[in-house]
């Protein structure tokens, strides 16, 4: 019988959770102990790193791991300009907290600087989702249940005492109802706008300080004073539960404060990789446990984690500010190596802002750039930038995943041989270059940031191979310092290329020259430590602008001769010796091995570009792709390797034979885990889309496969002609995919096995071509432009043409209210002195109603490493300054939902030139807009159908080479969108073809220009509305079906007339304005004393300025004011004639000629009679209030002392809310503000805070704010209280979040 011991394997293979073996690093390590990093600095580029976590705290010789932490993003940003003195040993936040100070800070001035952050601006997207469910659980829960249980219990208490109510009853019992509906609706709209919390600067003499109240009470006591990172290495969690880990700097002479947490765990899992040191546990140690971290945020949090312009920028520069003097740990802020597990695609590489600065850090100050190339395999020319930017300088870094890994990290059933990721981005560069330098372990199980409540997490990704490659660039870096022997980044990568292992077997676009090798490379870089080349770069440019030779386009039936330029540059090129370049010599071997090339066997090197041809003949080689590079070998030591190389890849596809039906097929087809199958294809010229069916034999077991397809277009990123998807097949069954295509241009298809996918099997495949071309790719049509003729065509097979059009987005052109260009502070200044300049634009727009909006600045978007200018951010804020959303480069990446308001959208655009940004101000913005309803344009095959809105198009087969017309109508005028203003158009897409693949896939944009709005329709009787609350008077309504002569006089006096009571109104009361407001009145009112829009107007501006900001003691200190406000409500009340007026709204049909005037008059007339008895219910209302509560006594103004006020009762108060239910219900939002009061009077709170959220849907406020909070508290929901009380300072912060 077997024991524990023969089948329990308890040797975990732990070595393997970070993996170092594969490298060398460990037997580099155990060979040279003291090079295990000391003395080197690595720059993460990442999320950020959690200075707390394990393995990151002290480096292997006693120094602190994390020495710097920097929010390059401004998302931590914390405007604290701000500044107040402390009284009676406190000072007021901006939450309006009162905060105490304590009594040992040391604050010499006594001045402190106050802001205010929400916490969950702070927390990662995973971090924020956790502590909302635990403050939702822990806040909210139980005080919610027990009121539901509460308001049900009352309801049927007094429906049991009450079965059949009547009366005031009615309004209890709605009461009771509304409390319940308010409760369920409350839960269901749940939303947690996060703490806010005061955050107090000051100085103590010595530095600048920071604390956070996250007590949310104001007891500084109980909370942690921080100095800056760098000085202190103060940080701390934000609260126990979160455990995310902060520290602080400050800029701006402490009129900012920088926050600095996390906005993902990816960073601190990178930095883990690359520099633990975890004593206890050596087996978890990074690549490089002796090296130091500094820790820079290029991920912003308000984007998710997306790198901006202006994070990237920030952190370049502070790598270029080496610093004349050491800190306490003897740090002058040198950086060495550089590790960036970031990045994008993009449409060229040769120019942008961003890679220029990239080039400076690496050229002009020595920094060694170790970045991830990229996730989006497996088809060819996937690398993201960097590394791939106009040089060729950065070390970019594939994925491998060894035996071991596959064993310890993914606890695969059994150990396949090492291979590359299936995922892992492959070269060449669109430009040529190999992209890929090396590669190494993808994946590893290492420490993460403590707010995931765990120790250690497995990740994997180029992203993770890129730290493995720092480390050991950090090792190497540590033993050149130790040797006193010199490198530069130069030397550096050439000496890991040539040194690596190359694997025969494995994928060459995704391992570069192979797999890390650190002792080799070590010894590389010893002993041709003094070689001349060692501080040269040899810029190498086929072509214009290559950085290689890609051939790609056409059938590659001929040979080309190919114009190559390789120039040296010395590291600080414009600071080198003279004498150094012009004694600068090397002769150089060119080697090949490809038959197909033909070169020069020698070239002559001096300090100049040297230009030669070489001549490709691809026409014998086989379809498919061929690989190969000319390397230059010094003559005098050619065992060093090539000190500079020229990559060719070329591109042979096959060619759809014409005479037959475009299919390929590929049958029985063998697979083992990690096979790659590429297949290029020539696409017809009239192919649209394609599709590519999968199917599995008879035996095939359950296994993954990824179908990767890709067309690379000129100066457009690989993702825009792409297909990617993972698929699972089994027994018999079949996968079908379709995806478009552009015809004549060369077609990656991948059918990849997935490289975890065990088990070997053989399927079957193809790839045919379809095609219904219509003339143009995008349509553009303006809807007053009539009918518009497309044409469509088929050549390949027949296909069913039918078009459909659909049109699901509005989008609004937005031009800046308000722009300007300002200098940027001290971090946001170049070495020496190049100064940032920042244009910040406004834009303001309305919704209607609730939607989802996209903003687009078109002339930037998509756009960020290849940009000219350096940044692109929006933050999207709503009327109250709240922030709703942000964005930057990749507007398809934001879709934002919005509520019915209006919105402040601010934006940055960044650059060291102010005259390029000058050139900005007045920089246009598309708003898209999600429209309610897809709408749909009618499409006929002839114009004569079109033209009378005839019989609509038919599917029609089009046989091969055949051509159709069809024609497509504008949107008719009860389908326009009302308000349409100029530049506004609708966007959606264009189907051609019936087939249900080619109908989802080959999808075509249009956009549908938007005409003016059709005029309104005049009444017959050509009568105008002087103003909105005009209303006849019921002598003049007497004569309203009188046409009457008039002259130009009394339309003069009339306009004059009107216009003065517009200005009566918009004067006000206010103090001097008061007597000029009363002395208008009294002139109009003694020539018009019942026109009823000047008694409105009259009404509106004695209520206004009574009943201002909401106090409702100047009620009593102007009763003169409120006795005539009440007086008018009366006399507009009695000069309507109310008899005639339900009559006429009794009408089911009034068929009189002048009906349509006689309805106008009749609404205006309700209008006004409406409003008078809501505002007289609203004084009344007011009065009784006042009446029933014990307040302090209201001081009167002394020439009203004598003027008393009536005393109103609930009766009085009752008759004026069913006088107004005659003609309007209690949600009318005219009415809403008298329902609330009758409601509170009634104390009947449920309902009023019913009515106060019906005003909210109209416009927020913060007054409604606090009304609902009053009337949850007079509910009871207490914890319903709380948490809108404790949302305030978010939901209406008093400044606008900075960039």
């Amino acid at each position: 019988m077997a024991t524990t011991d023969d089948i329990v394997d308890a040797d975990f293979p732990s070595w393997a959770l970070v993996p170092k073996k594969e490298t060398n690093v460990i037997a580099f390590i155990n060979k040279y102990p003291e090079y295990d990093g000391r003395g080197t600095v690595i720059a993460i580029f990442d999320s950020g790193v959690d200075p707390g976590a394990d393995g990151l705290q002290v480096t292997s010789d006693g120094k602190p791991k994390v020495i710097e932490r920097i929010d390059c993003s401004g998302a931590g940003d914390v405007d604290t300009s701000t500044v107040v003195e402390a009284k009676d040993g406190a000072i007021s936040g901006l939450t309006g907290r009162k905060l105490r100070i304590p009594k040992d800070w040391k604050n010499p001035t006594g001045k402190y600087h106050i802001g205010v952050k929400n916490a969950f601006e702070l927390y990662p997207s995973k971090l924020r989702e956790r502590i909302e469910k635990e403050r939702k659980e822990r806040r909210w829960d139980p005080g919610h249940k027990n009121a539901q249980a509460e308001a049900s219990r009352k309801l049927q208490e007094f429906e049991a005492k009450n079965p059949q109510p009547t009366g005031p009853d009615k309004l209890v019992k709605e009461d009771y109802e509304t409390q319940i509906e308010l409760l369920a609706s409350m839960e269901k709209k749940y939303y947690d706008p996060g703490p806010a919390y005061d955050c107090v600067v000051f100085h103590d003499g010595e530095m600048w300080r920071a604390c956070v109240d996250t007590t949310e009470e104001g007891d500084l006591e109980k909370c942690v004073v921080m100095g800056p990172f760098r000085k202190t290495r103060d940080f701390a969690p934000l609260t126990k539960s979160d455990q995310l880990h902060y520290s602080v700097n400050f800029h701006d002479k402490g009129n900012t404060l920088e926050i600095v947490s996390m906005c993902s765990s990816h960073g601190t899992h990178v930095a883990s990789i690359a520099a633990a040191y975890c004593p206890d546990s050596p087996e978890k140690n990074g690549v490089a446990p002796g090296a130091q971290i500094v820790s820079f945020t290029i991920g912003d949090n308000r984007l998710g984690s997306m790198e901006t312009g202006t994070a990237l920028v920030r952190a370049m520069t502070r790598v270029m500010s080496k610093e004349e003097s050491q800190d306490d740990d003897g740090w002058n802020g040198h950086i060495d190596v550089i590790n960036m597990s970031y990045g994008e695609h993009v449409h060229w590489s040769g120019s942008g802002r961003v890679g220029e600065l990239m080039n400076e850090v690496i050229n002009n100050y020595g920094v060694i750039w170790v970045a991830s190339a990229g996730n989006n395999g497996p088809a060819l020319c996937t690398i993201s930038t960097p590394p791939d930017i106009s040089t060729n300088a950065v070390i970019g870094v594939g994925a491998y995943v060894s035996p071991d890994m596959m064993v310890a990290e993914y606890s695969m059933r059994k150990k396949l041989p090492g291979t590359p990721y299936t995922w892992t981005s492959r070269g060449p560069t669109t430009d040529g270059d190999f992209g890929v330098s090396i590669c190494a372990p993808g994946g590893a199980i290492a420490s993460v940031p403590a707010f995931t409540l765990r120790g250690t997490q497995l990740m994997n990704g180029t992203s993770m191979a890129a730290p493995h490659v720092c480390g050991a660039v950090a090792l190497l870096v540590s033993g050149m310092k130790a040797r006193s022997l010199p490198y530069s980044p130069y030397s550096m990568k050439r000496a890991l290329e040539n040194t690596a292992q190359y694997m025969e077997d494995l994928d060459g676009f995704a391992q570069g020259h192979g797999l890390l090798q650190v002792e080799k490379a070590f010894a590389h870089l010893c002993k041709y430590a003094d070689a001349c080349e060692r501080d040269v770069r040899f810029q190498v440019t086929c072509g214009t602008s290559g950085k290689g030779i890609h051939m790609r386009g056409g059938l590659q039936d001929t040979a080309k001769e190919q114009s190559i330029t390789v120039e040296p540059f010395y590291l600080k090129n414009d600071y080198a010796e003279p004498k150094s370049k012009i004694e600068f010599n090397i002769r150089f071997a060119l080697a090949c091995s490809a038959p197909w090339v033909e070169y020069p066997s020698h070239l002559d090197m001096m300090y100049m570009n040297r230009p030669f041809t070489i001549k490709v003949d691809p026409t014998a080689l086989e379809p498919g792709v061929h690989s190969t590079c000319i390397k230059a070998y010094d003559v005098t030591c050619v065992d060093k390797g090539s000190v500079f190389e020229v990559p060719i890849t070329v591109v042979k596809p096959l060619a759809v034979d014409k005479s037959e039906l475009p299919d390929l097929t590929f049958n029985n087809v063998y697979f083992k885990p990690g096979t790659i199958k590429r297949h290029f294809v020539q696409v017809p010229d009239d192919a649209t889309w394609a599709v590519l069916r999968l199917k599995a034999r008879k035996d095939t077991k359950n296994s993954r496969f990824v179908l990767h397809c890709v067309q690379l277009r000129p100066q457009l990123m690989c993702k825009t002609q792409e297909f990617h998807k993972m698929v699972s097949i089994s027994q018999q069954s079949e996968a079908t995919h379709g995806f478009p295509v552009r015809g004549g241009i060369v077609l990656e298809a991948v059918v990849a096995k997935w490289w975890a996918s065990l088990g070997d099997v053989c399927i079957d495949y193809s790839l045919s071509f379809y095609g219904l071309k219509p003339e143009s790719p995008t349509v553009m049509m303006h809807g007053a432009d009539g009918i518009l003729h497309l044409e469509v065509r088929s050549s390949l097979r027949h296909e069913e043409l039918s078009p459909t059009i659909s049109l699901k987005t509005q989008v609004q052109v937005l031009r800046p209210n308000d722009a300007k260009v300002c200098a940027l502070g001290t971090r946001d200044v170049i070495p020496p002195s190049r100064q940032i300049y920042e244009l910040q634009l406004s834009y303001s727009f309305h919704i209607n109603k609730a939607t989802e909006v996209s903003p687009n600045s078109a002339l930037l978007s998509d756009l960020l490493y290849e940009s000219e200018y350096e940044s692109q951010l929006w933050m999207l804020f709503d009327s109250n300054k709240q922030l709703i959303a942000a964005g930057d480069a990749y507007p398809c990446k934001y879709l934002v939902k919005v509520e019915k308001g209006d919105f402040v959208l601010k934006m940055h655009v960044r650059h060291e030139r102010r005259e390029l940004l000058d050139r900005l101000t007045d920089l246009t913005l598309l708003l898209a807009q999600k429209l309610p309803s897809t709408l749909t344009l009618d499409v006929y095959t002839s114009h004569s159908q079109a033209l009378i809105t005839g019989k609509k198009a038919q599917p029609i087969v089009l046989a091969p080479g055949t051509t159709q017309p069809i024609y497509i109508t504008p949107l008719p005028n009860e389908k326009s969108l009302k308000g349409a203003t100029m530049g506004q158009y609708l966007s959606g897409t264009i189907s051609y073809a019936k087939d249900e693949i080619g109908k989802k896939v080959d999808l075509y944009s249009f956009r549908y220009i938007l005409p003016p709005e059709p005029p309104r329709k005049q009444s017959s009787n050509g009568s105008k509305v002087a103003m909105a609350v005009c209303a006849s008077s019921s002598s003049d309504s007497k004569e309203s079906n009188k046409e009457k002569e008039r002259s130009k006089a009394d339309d003069f006096n009339e306009a004059l007339r009107d216009t003065r009571i517009s200005w009566m109104t918009k004067i006000g009361l206010h103090g001097a304005n008061m007597e000029l407001s009363n002395k208008i009145f009294g002139e109009l009112n003694a020539e018009f004393p019942d026109h009823l829009p000047l008694l409105l107007a009259r009404l509106q501006s004695l209520y206004d300025f009574l009943s201002e900001n909401n106090n409702s003691e100047l009620f009593f200190a102007y009763p003169s004011l409120t006795s005539e406000a009440l007086g008018l409500a009366d006399k507009i009340i009695g000069l309507i004639n109310q008899d005639k007026l339900l009559s006429y709204f009794g009408l089911k049909n009034d068929s009189r000629p002048e009906s349509t005037k006689i309805k106008t008059q009749m609404e205006k007339q309700k209008l006004a009679l409406v409003d008078a008895h809501v505002r007289k219910g609203l004084i009344l209302a007011e009065l009784y209030l006042a009446s029933q509560q014990e307040l302090d006594a209201v001081e009167t103004v002394p020439e009203e002392s004598s003027v008393s006020l009536p005393s109103p009762t609930l009766a009085e108060l009752d008759f004026i809310m069913k006088e107004i239910l005659k003609y309007a219900d209690y949600s009318d939002s005219r009415v809403v503000p008298f329902s609330i009061q009758h409601a509170v009077v009634l104390e009947q709170y449920g309902r009023a805070l019913k009515f106060t959220q019906k005003q909210q849907e109209e416009k927020q406020s913060k007054d409604l704010d606090l009304k609902s909070l009053q009337y949850l508290q007079n509910l009871g929901w207490e914890h319903a209280a709380q948490h809108m009380e404790a949302g305030l300072p978010v939901r209406y912060p008093s400044t606008y979040h900075p960039f």
